[in-house]
């Protein structure tokens, strides 16, 4: 797919050298068809890392991509550059009148924090009523899908002793949802997250389906309202040495976190990770651009409701 972005972005030079397709806004029109318009919602300290996973998996179809990066007013990112945020990023009162096709929201390094005392938390719950009548289907991944969950449907979150960390196996639980299609009957995702929800907590909402699930890292993928929320605790996205880069993070900062499961060869953190999870990746988005967006938005966006 070709994916429309600025030319200047720093994710385009490594997509480029992974021979994924990107165009810029002149070629782009030059196209005779309406391009799909998602927006993603950048929670993540080290934005251009997550840019450059999330351009990634949306590479992956025929379908044409207009993409906005938004960033919070009331929160200042710290780790990315104020001119890189200023130069890609808008508001949400940048494009509150808008509509979208689809709609991404990330996770945050905030999950031993009360959702209401996070600085930005108003802020969010006001892009999560917004998404409802702005956009035909929302991906919340990690503690978004966390914070997702709570906001929407009341499920609590649960703080752990230990971070879930590492590569496991899932299983599918709906397998007739084209979400689905595609995949093998186990398949890998990486979890990076100190919190969880409960399988008993959301099987007392008629509205949750839990569609997929780990013995290990627990409730996977949630769906709600037909396929137009989606709510994703694993981190598909993450690049083969996103887990490393965080495993020796912590290691520098005296957290003593455990080895990531099933991901360097043998368990071994001086040998090289094994990618388990790149397959399940790009289907999981393809899938859910194809199925959940592209062919339940309406031509004109304008009748999103």
């Amino acid at each position: 797919m070709p994916v429309n972005v600025p030319i200047s972005l720093p994710a385009v030079d490594a997509l480029k050298a992974e021979n994924i397709f990107v165009i810029d806004e002149q070629r782009a029109s030059s196209q005779d068809i309406r391009p799909l318009r998602i927006a993603i919602l950048n929670l993540m300290p080290l934005k251009i890392m997550t840019e450059t996973d999330l351009l990634r998996l949306l590479s992956n179809t025929p379908l044409q991509i207009e993409l906005d990066f938004i960033d919070m007013d009331s929160h200042v990112s710290k780790n990315t550059p104020r001119e890189h945020i200023d130069m890609f990023y808008k508001r949400f009162d940048d494009i509150r009148d808008k509509n979208y096709d689809g709609l991404i929201i990330t996770g945050a390094p905030v999950e031993k924090v009360d959702f209401e005392s996070v600085d930005y938390w108003s802020e969010l719950t006001g892009i999560f009523r917004w998404a409802r009548t702005h956009v035909t289907s929302t991906l919340y991944i990690c503690w978004a899908a966390l914070a997702g969950l709570y906001y929407h449907y009341g499920i609590p979150k649960y703080v752990l002793d230990r971070k879930i960390s590492g590569v496991f196996p899932h299983r599918i639980l709906d397998p007739q949802n084209p979400i689905f299609r595609g995949f093998d009957d186990m398949f890998y995702v990486p979890h990076s997250r100190f919190s969880e929800v409960r399988r008993e907590d959301i099987s007392m909402v008629p509205d949750l389906r839990i569609i997929s699930e780990s013995d290990e890292s627990g409730i996977y993928i949630v769906s709600a309202r037909g396929g137009r929320e989606f709510f994703i605790t694993g981190h598909s996205e993450y690049s083969p040495y996103t887990l490393d880069f965080e495993y020796r993070r912590d290691l520098e900062k005296g957290m003593n976190p455990d080895i990531p499961a099933h991901y360097y060869a043998c368990d071994d953190p001086c040998r090289e990770p094994v990618v388990r999870w790149r397959s399940h990746a790009n289907l999981l988005f393809t899938n859910w651009l194809n199925y959940f967006v592209y062919q339940a938005t309406p031509y004109d966006i304008r009748d999103i409701r």
